[in-house]
């Protein structure tokens, strides 16, 4: 950290110094490609071990292709297929090998349904004849090969179907498909909380296809106007279960591929089904059920043949579990898990039998990701925040827990994909001023072996615009050490006050506060200081990475004392010398959007100004499996759903509010900010805000970002 703070002190003064002819940053260069970062798309390794494969777009064109390239040297050696040489596709925008990479998915005419999942024509292209097959001439969702390339299962109308490639049959694998009855992909509240959308999974033998069937009967319908360019307006109708109101039942089938039959699997106790995994057994399924609080997780096998279930493994809570991707079956059939059980969350190894083998990470630090297990070296490569929790690096370990190796060696964040031989990684590293550099590293040591993109005309670019350094801190708030960030104008002068906007976003186990590049409204706030101000960032209470118990704190109060966190903060930064205290003002997205909102009432004699965008403003009208993770139900909790919502205090505004929304949000929906905005004008409050007709949660396309953007700096220059 000495060393740390040594070289940031070095490089503000070389800023210091190249900054006094900086270019300023316009609000167009946020979404021009002034910044572009240069990245790697879609990368594969390749089973030898020895090729990865990676999806490039040719602008000039306006073609895509599938290039293969040599670890060795980073050269190509070989273009799998281009849609230069295709009659049937003018263009891919992703792809999916057949497990022995013979034959490839080609996805094309994407159209997207919510944050996951999307509808698209696809194809299967045989790599050695070079030919092209069609899958369906519908528009499909969520194609996935047979175990031996011979078959493609899919979705389509909500039923699930096979095509077998060499007769070109197709077998309907359900018919119950309708308007509420979804098989094989998930309901609206699955998809955006437990992060998936195919919902079912081939056997390693391609014998048996699972599957999970959603019946959405009870779930309460939401439907939202949507106003276009005709002369009427449509609706668009979906089922979304909002806090303590009726969920999808959702149930576990299993279809025989030879005797063409469906089986039933009950499950006890099984309110939701959030994992389905197929194990190195053909016949035993692996699935993972919880409750509705969603403290009490188990593991189970079924035996697809026989439709028995055992359990394995249990994980409870007084709060709540968290699922997670990290279930890896070895071939011994133990399995690897991660957990929170000891306080932070770390990797396990469990027999057959779900019997504790031993636990292989430890310590008050957590594991971030998991990579992977290399079965010829016995070792598990992982991510952590072992060096901080703003940082991540990368470490490999014995199954047994010895022998730990740090392989990433600079502070900063690092991601790592793998070889699929383990010999070695692609790694992305960057930090607060460094854009994304890619490398090829020794999976032994962590030696880099070579660069494949540096960005460097990112970083002179950035450098022309006098790109600042965030400064990283703590903060002593509410007996917690907090973590920070500080953005201030190059031409700082302390004997000054400046005006200061916090931003933060505050949810349950999320990170504002980390040194990586990849931080999306950053060109935003580099050119606020541009301008003047002082941006500065804080990760109060329920954030993540520092232990399960800073992160569940928040459990049945969300935002209570997050808000007490960010005024807290918000008063000490005040307090600094070359700080404005009566120009504070914060801001922040969805989560964020409602802290923002709280916290300008809560703390009216601290703040100043707000800028909510999509904010949630009860958690009354938020989803079902995500609010109830950390409120319980309305009906149980009805006070800690209630006192921190600020439909219930609107009186107390006193500064200046912008609220911002897009119409067609399926996800924070537009009756939040319609309820805050009704709020506020009973009692008679003066405020500021804009609708974007028909933008989702994300409130983009064409102009729209440009727009919003452009209307929040000019609302932060008028009012801070």
């Amino acid at each position: 950290m000495l060393r740390r703070k040594s070289s940031f002190f070095t490089l503000v003064l070389m800023i210091g110094v190249t900054c006094f002819s900086q270019q300023k940053i316009s609000l167009q260069n946020l979404y021009d490609s002034t910044f572009r970062i240069e990245r790697l798309d879609q990368i594969h390794s390749m089973n030898d071990g020895h090729h990865y494969t990676v999806l490039n777009y040719d602008r000039n064109s306006r073609s895509t292709s599938l290039d293969q390239y040599s670890y060795q040297n980073l050269q190509k050696t070989n273009t799998i297929v281009n849609s230069l040489d295709l009659d049937e596709i003018s263009w891919f925008s992703a792809y999916d090998f057949s497990d022995d990479e013979s034959k490839v998915l080609l996805e094309t005419q994407r159209i997207p349904i919510y944050r996951r999942s999307k509808k698209a024509i696809y194809y299967v292209y045989d790599i050695a004849a070079k030919t092209v097959t069609s899958v369906s001439q519908d528009l499909i969702q969520e194609p996935k090969f047979s175990p031996d390339g011979s078959k493609v299962a899919y979705v389509h109308n909500r039923n699930l179907f096979i095509k077998d490639l060499q007769s070109g049959a197709l077998t309907q694998v359900t018919s119950d498909g309708n308007n509420y009855i979804i098989n094989g992909i998930t309901d609206w509240v699955y998809e955006e909380e437990f992060s998936f959308v195919r919902a079912f999974h081939w056997n390693s033998k391609g014998t048996h296809l699972a599957f999970l069937r959603f019946d959405e009967s009870d779930v309460p319908v939401f439907s939202m106007d949507l106003y276009g360019d005709q002369l009427y307006q449509t609706q668009q109708v979906f089922r979304y279960p909002k806090a303590g109101e009726d969920n999808s039942v959702v149930s576990l089938h299993v279809y025989d591929l030879s005797q063409e039959h469906t089986k039933i699997i009950s499950l006890e106790n099984a309110y939701y089904i959030p994992r389905v995994q197929f194990t190195n057994d053909a016949n035993l399924l692996s699935v993972q059920t919880l409750n509705r609080h969603q403290n009490d997780l188990r593991l189970l096998y079924v035996n697809v043949q026989k439709g028995s279930v055992k359990e394995v493994l249990q994980e409870s809570d007084k709060v709540y579990v968290d699922v997670h991707d990290n279930l890896t079956f070895l071939k011994d059939h133990s399995f690897i898990w991660s957990s929170e059980s000891d306080g932070f969350n770390h990797l396990y190894h469990y027999s057959k039998q779900g019997k504790l083998i031993n636990q292989i990470t430890k310590g008050a630090w957590e594991v971030t990701d998991y990579y992977g297990y290399d079965s010829n070296s016995h070792r598990i490569f992982y991510q952590s925040v072992e060096c901080g929790s703003i940082y991540r690096d990368v470490y490999s370990i014995k199954i047994n827990g010895t022998d730990k190796r740090q392989l990433s060696k600079s502070l900063g964040t690092h991601h790592a994909a793998f070889s699929a031989n383990f010999s070695v990684y692609i790694n992305t590293y960057s930090t607060a001023i460094t854009p994304p550099i890619y490398s090829l590293n020794s999976a032994t040591d962590g030696a880099p072996l070579l660069t494949i993109q540096d960005n460097r005309l990112l970083s002179e670019v950035a450098q022309k615009f006098c790109w600042q350094s965030k400064e990283f801190s703590t903060l002593s708030v509410n007996g917690e050490s907090l973590n920070m960030w500080m953005l201030r104008p190059a031409d700082f002068d302390p004997s000054k006050k400046y005006p200061v906007l916090m931003f933060q976003y505050s949810g349950p186990g999320s990170q504002k506060v980390a040194d990586q590049w990849f931080d999306s409204y950053n060109t935003w706030h580099q050119m606020l200081t541009q301008q003047g101000y002082i941006v500065v960032c804080v990760d109060g209470r329920g954030t993540g990475y520092k232990g399960a118990a800073f992160k569940k704190s928040t459990y049945l109060n969300l935002v209570k004392l997050e808000t007490e966190d960010q005024i807290e903060a918000a008063r000490q930064v005040g307090n600094l010398s070359y700080v404005d205290k009566n120009r504070i003002g914060i801001w922040g997205w969805s989560f964020g959007g409602h802290m923002a909102t709280n916290c300008l009432l809560k703390g009216n004699e601290v703040f100043s100004m707000a800028i909510a965008v999509a904010p949630v403003t009860s958690w009354r009208f938020y989803d079902t499996i995500y609010t109830e993770r950390f409120m319980r139900t309305p009906q149980e909790n009805p006070s800690g759903y209630d006192d921190n919502s600020p439909l219930n205090y609107p009186e107390l505004l006193k500064g200046k509010f912008l609220l911002v929304h897009g119409s067609g949000d399926d996800n924070v929906h537009v009756q939040n900010t319609m309820r805050m905005v009704e709020g506020l004008i009973q009692a008679n409050k003066d405020f500021e805000w804009m609708i974007y007709p028909d933008r989702n949660h994300g409130i983009y396309g064409g102009n729209t970002r440009l727009h919003l953007f452009t209307k929040m700096t000019k609302f932060i220059n008028d009012n801070l």
